[in-house]
């Protein structure tokens, strides 16, 4: 590596920047419709989960199953309803966050998320599931369409496939300790995807993505009739119901992590890179 010139005796001279093509406009658009879509999926699915806030497994679930996870309220016995999270039979009080929260009036009321987690804001079924199918196709199409470009132009195959190099364990424990140590490439590294990028990229794209989708359709009944398949595939109707669920909480936490680490690298200069295409790097040359 160069090491930086110096005016003055401890006082280095700054390292020159150069703007570098970073992201296809394909990329950037279907990025940012991506974003749209999850947000929206996410608190229109909440919405849906609010008539029934509790998750089983095989083919059927109800009020008098064993739920093995469920959002609820109920009398502490000494004083109000108080919000609780049950995990199999482990039950954790989550009052003023889930189960119990406040409304509109500020009085707290029995409900499984707080009214700015959903869409509607409002208790609305049939309009939180017109939102949540209309944007689970518009995801759809918009991954089809990324798919198909990706392929047809590389950008999967040379920007997301790790290299045999990056996959060797040493590269792979090096990457994760710069990232504990919040260690980030710098000049021309910066230019491309890490290995770890690379993997939870592809674990997405290529697994958490698809899985959604089909344990999606595995909930509607139209699909059930001409794929009955699709059932039996995750083990009934409401295996597939927690799965998606699974699922979606895990994509939720890929989503987080990925705005936190855009936050500590230089949000200026990653959204300027997902919506100019122009990423901001140290002169290789200088």
């Amino acid at each position: 590596m160069i090491e930086p010139r110096w005016t003055k005796p401890g006082v280095p001279l700054q390292r020159k920047k150069l703007l570098v093509y970073r992201h296809g406009p394909v990329t950037r658009v279907t990025h940012w419709i991506n974003l749209l879509c999850v947000t929206v999926l996410l608190m229109s699915g909440l919405q849906i989960f609010m008539a029934h806030p509790a998750l089983y497994w095989g083919q059927s679930g109800a009020d008098t199953d064993q739920a093995v996870f469920e959002i609820g309220a109920g009398d502490s016995g000494d004083g109000p309803s108080q919000g609780f999270v049950r995990i199999g039979s482990s039950a954790f009080e989550t009052t003023g966050v889930l189960g119990m929260s406040r409304n509109a009036s500020g009085d707290f009321e029995e409900r499984a998320f707080p009214r700015w987690l959903t869409l509607p804001s409002w208790r609305g079924l049939a309009l939180g599931r017109r939102w949540h199918f209309f944007f689970a196709w518009l995801f759809v199409a918009n991954l089809t369409v990324y798919f198909a470009v990706s392929l047809a132009n590389g950008h999967l195959r040379q920007d997301l496939l790790p290299s045999l190099g990056q996959l060797r364990l040493r590269s792979l424990f090096k990457n994760i300790a710069d990232h504990i140590r919040l260690k980030f490439p710098r000049g021309e590294d910066a230019r491309h995807y890490n290995p770890l990028q690379k993997l939870s990229y592809l674990c997405v794209i290529f697994m958490l993505l698809p899985l959604m989708i089909l344990t999606g359709l595995a909930m509607s009944p139209g699909t059930d009739a001409a794929l009955p398949w699709l059932i039996d595939l995750f083990g009934g109707r409401q295996s597939a119901r927690t799965i998606h669920f699974i699922v979606a909480s895990l994509a939720v936490l890929f989503v987080l992590v990925h705005a936190a680490m855009v936050f500590l690298a230089g949000p200026i200069n990653e959204l300027r890179a997902m919506i100019t295409g122009r990423f901001l790097i140290e002169d290789p040359h200088e």
